[in-house]
Formats: C-alpha cells, sequence, structure tokens
C-alpha cells in the first residue's frame, strides 16, 4: 500500500540532499513536489493544502540541526505531519463493563462489510481476549445472512441466526438475548448496505443504534474507491456519528488517498485496515509505522509483533542455544524455513524493513512467489535426506547426493548448492558468534531470521539485496567493519590535532 505516493515523496525528498542550509527556494521546491504527490494520490485537495502549510511553516528558513542532515530535517518535518493527518495515534475499540458491548459495521454494500466482521471478531477473541457473538441483519441481499455464517465457521467464531423472521430489528433483539443469556460479552452486527445512500437505509440504522446503545459504529470503506470513501464516510457520520473507520483493500491501494484523508475529514480515526483476502489479514492502525513505511523508514515494531504471534518462542531458542554453540544442523535449518513462512510474502516483509537494510531494493510479488518456490526445493532436499545426513552433512557423498537429488524432484547442482549456501551460512554464524552480535536483542533478531535469510536469497531476490548470498554478505559485513574502523582512526587523529 501507498507505494506510488510513497516512491514520489521520497524522490522529492532526496532533491534536498547536500544543501548546507534550508532556504525558502529549497523548501518551495520540495513542497511543490510534495503536494503534487498528495494530489496525484487521490488526497482531497484542502488536505493536501493543509498538510503543505504545515510542513512549510516548521521547514523553512529553519538551521540544520547539530546531528541531522538538511534532507533529514525535512524528513522528520513530513513525517510528523503524516502522523498528524492519520489522526496522530492509534486507536483501539473501547468497551465499557456492560454485557454485551455492541458493534455496529456499517458502509455501502460491497465495501467488505461481512468480511471485515468476520475479521474483527477473530481479532477480538485472539488479541483482546472478547467472547464475539455475529449477527447480520442484512435481509435484503440474497444470501447475506448465509454468508456472514460462512465466515463466522471459517473465523471459528459463533453467529446468531433465526430463519424464523426477516425482520432486522427482530433478528437484534434476538441476538442480544441470546448474547446475555449464554455469556457472549460483544455482539458484531453486520447491518445492510446500498450500492448508495439512501433515506431508508439511514433510518434503519438510527433505530439499531436507538435499540443496541453500541459502545462503537465502525464504517467500512473500500480504500480502493479514493475519495468516494471519503465522501460516504461523511455522511454516514453526519447521520449516525460513526466513532471509526476500517480501510479494506488496503494491500491494492498503491495511492492511499482514502487513507490520507479520512480521518482530516469527518474526524474520525481509522481503527483497523485489511490488508488481504485471508481472515488474519487485518491490522490495528498506527499513525507513526503507516507514516515509516511511506517514507522508507521500515516498520520494525509490526514485523517484531508478527514475528512473536507466528515463531514458536521455545523453538526459537533452542534454536539459538544450537548456533550460539555452532551445533546447527540441516534438520535445524529445515525447521528455521517452517518458522520462516509462517511470517508471510517476502514482499510485506520486505517493506516492514529500513531501507538501510534493504539498499532501497523492493520485491515484486513475482520475485516473492520464486523466493516461496525455492524454499519448498529447498524442504523437499532436506526432507529426502536420512537423520544422519541432516544432522552430520559431511556424510553426504556423491552417491548419496544423487539418491537425495532423484527424492526430491532436484538436480545433483541444487543439491550442492544449498550445501555450499549452508555451510557459508554456518561460517558467517560463528564469525558473528565470535563478534558478539548474537546477544541481546541482536541475539534475538538473528536467531529468527539467520536460517531463513542464508538460503532464501540464494536466488529469486533483486539482484543485489544480498548479492551472492550469505557468502557475499559475509563479505559486506567485513567491508562495512573496515569501513567504520577506518572512519573511528580519523576521527581520533582530527582529535589529536586539535589539541595540539
Amino acid at each position: 500500500m501507498f507505494e506510488s505516493l510513497s516512491e514520489k515523496l521520497k524522490n522529492s525528498l532526496k532533491n534536498l540532499r547536500g544543501q548546507g542550509k534550508l532556504t525558502p527556494e529549497h523548501v518551495d521546491a520540495a513542497l511543490r513536489e510534495i503536494r503534487m504527490a498528495l494530489l496525484e494520490a487521490d488526497v482531497n485537495y484542502k488536505v493536501a493544502k493543509d498538510f503543505v502549510a504545515a510542513v512549510k511553516v516548521k521547514a523553512e528558513g529553519q538551521e540544520v540541526w547539530k546531528d541531522l542532515k538538511p534532507h533529514e530535517q525535512v524528513v522528520k518535518i513530513v513525517y510528523e505531519e503524516l502522523v498528524t493527518l492519520f489522526g496522530g495515534t492509534s486507536s483501539q475499540l473501547v468497551f465499557t463493563k456492560q454485557t454485551p458491548n455492541v458493534v455496529m459495521i456499517v458502509g455501502l454494500q460491497g465495501s467488505g462489510k461481512t468480511t471485515s466482521a468476520g475479521k474483527i471478531s477473530k481479532w477480538l477473541a485472539e488479541n483482546q481476549e472478547r467472547k464475539p457473538l455475529l449477527v447480520s441483519v442484512d435481509v435484503y441481499r440474497p444470501a447475506a445472512r448465509e454468508q456472514l455464517r460462512v465466515v463466522g465457521e471459517a473465523v471459528g467464531q459463533s453467529v446468531y441466526q433465526n430463519e424464523e423472521t426477516d425482520n432486522p430489528f427482530e433478528l437484534v433483539k434476538g441476538a442480544m438475548t441470546h448474547a446475555r443469556e449464554t455469556g457472549y460479552d460483544t455482539v458484531l452486527i453486520d447491518t445492510a448496505g446500498r450500492l448508495h445512500i439512501d433515506d431508508d437505509l439511514m433510518v434503519e440504522l438510527e433505530r439499531i443504534k436507538s435499540e443496541t446503545q453500541p459502545v462503537e459504529i465502525l464504517f467500512v470503506a473500500d480504500a480502493m474507491t479514493g475519495q468516494d470513501a471519503v465522501r460516504s464516510a461523511e455522511e454516514f457520520d453526519k447521520r449516525i456519528g460513526v466513532t471509526g473507520v476500517v480501510l479494506t483493500k488496503m494491500d491494492g491501494d498503491a495511492r492511499g488517498g482514502a487513507a490520507l484523508s479520512i480521518n482530516q475529514v469527518i474526524g474520525k480515526p481509522i481503527k483497523f485496515v485489511g490488508v488481504g483476502e485471508k481472515y488474519d489479514a487485518l491490522e490495528l492502525f498506527y499513525p507513526d509505522r503507516i507514516a515509516q513505511r511511506i517514507l522508507g523508514m521500515g516498520d520494525v515494531l509490526s514485523l517484531i509483533e508478527e514475528v512473536q504471534s507466528k515463531v514458536d518462542e521455545e523453538e526459537a531458542q533452542a534454536q539459538l542455544e544450537k548456533i550460539a554453540s555452532n551445533r546447527f544442523t540441516l534438520e535445524d535449518f529445515r525447521n528455521q524455513l517452517t518458522q520462516f513462512k509462517k511470517l508471510g510474502s517476502m514482499t510485506k516483509m520486505m517493506k516492514m524493513l529500513p531501507e538501510q537494510m534493504t539498499g532501497g531494493i523492493s520485491m515484486s510479488d513475482e520475485q516473492s512467489e520464486q523466493v516461496e518456490a525455492q524454499l519448498k526445493r529447498t524442504e523437499a532436499i532436506i526432507d529426502s535426506m536420512t537423520n544422519q545426513e541432516k544432522r552430520d552433512h559431511k556424510v553426504i557423498n556423491a552417491s548419496r547426493k544423487t539418491r537425495i537429488a532423484n527424492g526430491s524432484g532436484s538436480t545433483i547442482s541444487e543439491v550442492n548448492g544449498l550445501l555450499r549456501q549452508y555451510e557459508q551460512m554456518r561460517k558467517m554464524m560463528s564469525q558473528m558468534n565470535r563478534g558478539g552480535l548474537f546477544k541481546g536483542l541482536g541475539q534475538r533478531m538473528m536467531g529468527g531470521l539467520a536460517g531463513g535469510m542464508g538460503n532464501m536469497f540464494g536466488s529469486g531476490a533483486p539482484a543485489g539485496l544480498m548479492g551472492g548470498g550469505a557468502a557475499d554478505f559475509d563479505n559486506r559485513y567485513e567491508e562495512r567493519n573496515d569501513s567504520l574502523k577506518k572512519r573511528l582512526k580519523k576521527k581520533k587523529r582530527r582529535k589529536k590535532k586539535k589539541k595540539r
């Protein structure tokens, strides 16, 4: 998401590099490009105008900060304004002690209300220890209630059904009564939508709101409809008073106009974003993290949370101990790949890493698929080995390689390549361990990624990302280390000269 806007903003800010002091001319040139980037991203005209004005007030004529280059200063200002534009802080769902709490899901037809209701119920059960009950009051669209039942089964959450009535108000009352009697603390109401805003729809929603007194009214909007989504949100807010927004299909929205405009236009926070079709593809909306992604700063916090939620901590700790003692086998390597695959596509992960770590190189969906295919081939090769071969790769001779290649549907060349990369990775880990890089946070980060990264970037990844795999990364690590030592020596020499 935001790919187009991100690229344009980063390009406009690069032009400020090398300037000793920010002048009005420098600022105006950058702001013109930023304004055009926002408008091309389908951001509301007034929102774009106010954003540029706010950045100009903060940036124009400021002296370069002691530890920042001029372009970094402007990046910081733009980052702060983006965070403000998105709402400043993240806003989670707010619940009270009453039982049950009601959450109304509203929006136009086709915006993704039913799927979002299911995703949110799953998220509440897994992250806030709520016990949600879903109910559909869309009695107009064919099979709408059946659709929610299917979604409920898929996410493992209960759905209230009453086939004896087609009255939305009776369905709501029945769901509320059922929730009280059976211990559900949250009722999510999937309301009816229309292809356009009409008075009948609003009157029905107003009555449901009056009868249920919801703690949250979430407006679901298709992010790809841009300013149409913003206008619809504004109308719904005027009539029924929404408390937050859920933007769906954010993974397919390269521009981001709706996300950038909606908070400023209606004054209500974005609470969730849908980032895929799977039922766990729902993220809390963090303004600061999204701003970091747009400006190429990465989103390491979200990546860490992703790792913590999907990687077995005890197994990861056991792998760390083996890495630290140089007992990391091919069997452990296979387990690392299994853990790594749980994190999702490489495209998504790459976007969460700062550009300093990726060299500014992105990965397309096609390249991500190539990496995943390589992972499967690697797993197949290791699965074709005997337990002895997995524990001690040195016993794998020519005849064993032939058997492994035949058993995994690969070639002897691919088996040799895997073994080479595995040996290079062990060497790199040993050097890092001697250098103390497996302590504290470094230990956690490397332990989680080293096993998968070493082989994964051998093929399929963008050229230049890790060069020739683990060995090349090892060389780059040494080069950067040497470069850092040289710079430190120069600084020491300059200090000695000043003292003289």
